[in-house]
């Protein structure tokens, strides 16, 4: 039925709108079974896992804003620095020593128009959070947006006991304190209408004994969030996290043998994890005006899976 304008109740404009079926599957970067250490390494996936390099548009959420972005040479990190810079922002590209993949990070910032910086360097160290944050006012004179997404995960144990004491204090120095050492360094140079986001995880939620110290972290990181908020915003600073669920990067996969990792990364109510690109738009989300009266909140990228 149609009154000219309208069809079954919807306007006649949306009678073509693209719309996408959230259980619809994309294609799945290979399992490739490794023993080595983090980080994790986009190299060690046989196919390639999705940015957003071919499928994200910008609305110039972010024009000329700054982003300081941690673990951004590959997974989350790579697909959030493109869509902020497709969004308007330059960006630093905070990473260890994964160089080659922090390179491509910056070619997909530089073809979106906006300056990128690459910060290589250990966030276990509290000289290498200072340095990171220096570097990026030196050349951009400020940071808008602060994103803490570096993490460590060490593979899964057969019993939680295994994990050793270097594990579990390496952990929490990438994981925790240097979120501490980023955010105290860069308050100075961050004004009011800036954001900082923290990446947190399901494992906060539903923490597995096989990776009890990171679970343990991201349960931090929740509290952390939560109290940079209320300190944050007196300053006209916003604070926020995303916890993140079943995902095809590097971090989640590669701790788990092939059959544990499919397993981990398929428990999902989508019945398939999310890509990089999938995650991205949530942080754009957070660093941009829409969302200036969300503060201390945990965005949950779970699938539908219970947080509770």
């Amino acid at each position: 039925m149609s009154d000219g304008g309208t069809v079954l109740g919807f306007p006649a404009c949306m009678r073509n709108v693209t719309r996408h079926d959230p259980r619809a599957q994309a294609k799945r970067p290979a399992f490739r079974d490794t023993t080595e250490s983090a980080p994790g390494r986009e190299s060690r996936t046989r196919d390639k896992h999705e940015h957003g390099e071919e499928s994200y548009r910008g609305h110039d959420r972010l024009t000329n804003r700054v982003a300081l972005v941690t673990g951004a040479d590959s997974g989350i990190g790579r697909a959030v620095a493109v869509a902020f810079a497709r969004e308007g922002a330059d960006v630093a590209i905070s990473y260890l020593n994964e160089h080659e993949e922090a390179k491509v990070t910056e070619r997909l910032v530089t073809a979106a128009g906006r300056r990128a910086l690459l910060i290589p360097g250990d966030l276990s160290e509290r000289s290498t959070c200072d340095r990171i944050v220096d570097a990026t006012v030196g050349a951009f004179g400020r940071i808008d947006i602060l994103v803490n997404n570096a993490a460590y995960r060490g593979r899964a144990v057969e019993k939680f006991e295994e994990i050793d004491d270097d594990r579990i204090e390496q952990a929490f120095r990438i994981n925790v304190i240097a979120m501490f050492h980023l955010v105290r360094r860069a308050l100075p140079h961050m004004r009011e209408g800036s954001s900082i986001i923290n990446v947190a995880s399901i494992q906060a939620y539903h923490p597995s004994a096989a990776i009890l110290d990171y679970a343990a972290t991201k349960g931090a990181i929740v509290t952390l969030t939560k109290g940079f908020a209320e300190e944050v915003i007196k300053r006209g600073i916003r604070a926020n996290a995303i916890a993140t669920g079943p995902a095809w990067i590097p971090l989640v996969v590669e701790p788990f043998p092939r059959a544990e990792g499919r397993s981990f990364v398929e428990r999902s109510p989508l019945d398939h994890p999310a890509s990089p690109a999938d995650i991205a738009p949530a942080f754009v989300f957070l660093a941009c005006d829409e969302s200036r009266y969300v503060n201390g909140e945990v965005l949950g990228l779970i699938s539908g899976t219970s947080a509770a």
